[in-house]
């Protein structure tokens, strides 16, 4: 039995988990674990295709970084994997497709995710050195906070006698950003 498994980090990714279920599907997916979670969040659907896969399935997803965060985490799934006698499928894999039911397969996707890992320590080095530059030049301020900038509307509500919960609750700000916005002098 083919398992799929398809993520995106983020709800408004919709379109990209579908495409992830379309290639799955058109692969020969059987059945198909989907989420839509940071990868270092709970994922409890890759959990459940961990659990589900039996020896002789293998597990398919679309692309490694859909899987795994780190080299570490590939690995320990791949070991968890073969433990169950279970393969991993990787569809897109630089071009090409690869299988872990290869030892040369095995071979490519540790050294794959190691490249990957790399890349992404270097990506986010250069970002923060881009971000540091940018804000000495006085171009990066960052993010407004979103509850300063509601302050009017938390105010008056305030005043009309709603509580802080429900401040926070309708204007979809954390409670704990009410009270300092509440807490700063006028």
């Amino acid at each position: 039995m083919i398992i799929g498994y398809a993520r995106t980090s983020t709800a408004e990714q919709e379109a990209g988990l579908q495409a992830q279920i379309r290639d799955l599907g058109a692969t020969g997916c059987t059945k198909i674990f989907s989420e839509q979670v940071s990868s270092v969040g709970e994922r409890q659907q890759l959990k459940a295709a961990m659990e589900f896969v039996r020896e002789g399935d293998t597990l398919c997803v679309t692309k490694l970084d859909r899987l795994a965060r780190s080299t570490a985490h590939l690995l320990s799934l791949v070991e968890q994997l073969e433990k169950k006698g279970v393969a991993l499928r990787i569809l897109d894999f630089g071009g090409g497709e690869v299988d872990t039911k290869s030892p040369s397969g095995k071979m490519l996707l540790t050294v794959f995710a190691a490249m990957a890992e790399f890349e992404r320590s270097i990506m986010l080095v250069r970002q923060r050195e881009g971000i540091a530059a940018a804000k000495e030049a006085g171009k990066y301020k960052g993010r407004a906070p979103t509850a300063r900038r509601k302050e009017k509307e938390i105010r008056s509500l305030k005043d009309a006698g709603i509580g802080a919960s429900e401040i926070a609750r309708q204007l979809r700000i954390g409670r704990a950003s009410v009270y300092r916005v509440l807490a700063t002098e006028v």
